[in-house]
């Protein structure tokens, strides 16, 4: 795991409401990564839906970027034990992902899947009715690599481990499936406020 620009400070106490338990509050954005970024060639990537192994539907970055556009801004928070508050961000949401290709969700479980090959496993309760996104931007500008650009999933309610970098699909799974940090001891859901960091918690 690589980490950088690791700070952070004692919040004022206007913000400790805002503060899930063991969480402190930082203004840069620390980079935490399983190993070098990769890099994504916007004429080949692809984003893709999958009903187990049958895909559903793909896209292009061009015809990505023409669906329906959603901001959302608000705060994140890190298993790690950073947050970071009023982050903005701009993407398609995965309801309108699904609108697009004219499907249902087939299951009520999902995994994020990413160009460096990590998996997350989120419910689809989770993932629908405005609570998550495929994000492309950041602050006004493109997703820098370092923090999963081109493309991101971003569900803020969870642990920041579930908003897969560099996503490149979501694929419907019959069961909770886990993921890379779900099989190494990771909560399988992760809700910073009831601080589900690990199995057990």
């Amino acid at each position: 795991m690589a980490t950088r620009g690791f700070t952070g400070r004692r919040p004022p106490e206007a913000t400790r409401e805002r503060l899930p338990p063991g969480q402190y509050l930082t203004e840069d954005f620390p980079v935490l990564q399983l190993g070098p970024t990769p890099r994504i060639d916007l004429a080949t990537w692809r984003f893709t839906l999958r009903d187990g192994a049958k895909p559903l539907k793909s896209w292009s970055w061009e015809a990505f970027e023409a669906l329906p556009r959603t901001t959302w801004q608000g705060d994140i928070h890190c298993v790690t034990k950073w947050s970071k508050f009023d982050t903005a961000w701009e993407g398609v949401t995965v309801d309108d992902i699904l609108a697009d290709a004219g499907v249902a969700a087939p299951t009520e479980f999902a995994l994020a899947e990413g160009y460096d090959d990590y998996t997350t496993n989120v419910p689809v309760a989770d993932l629908r009715g405005g609570r998550a996104m495929v994000a492309t931007r950041y602050a006004g500008a493109p997703i820098p690599p370092d923090h999963g650009g081109p493309a991101r999933l971003l569900v803020p309610h969870l642990y920041f481990w579930k908003s897969a970098k560099w996503v490149n699909g979501l694929r419907f799974t019959k069961k909770d499936e886990a993921g890379f940090w779900e099989l190494r001891g990771y909560h399988m859901y992760g809700d910073p406020w009831r601080e589900q960091r690990f199995t057990g918690d």
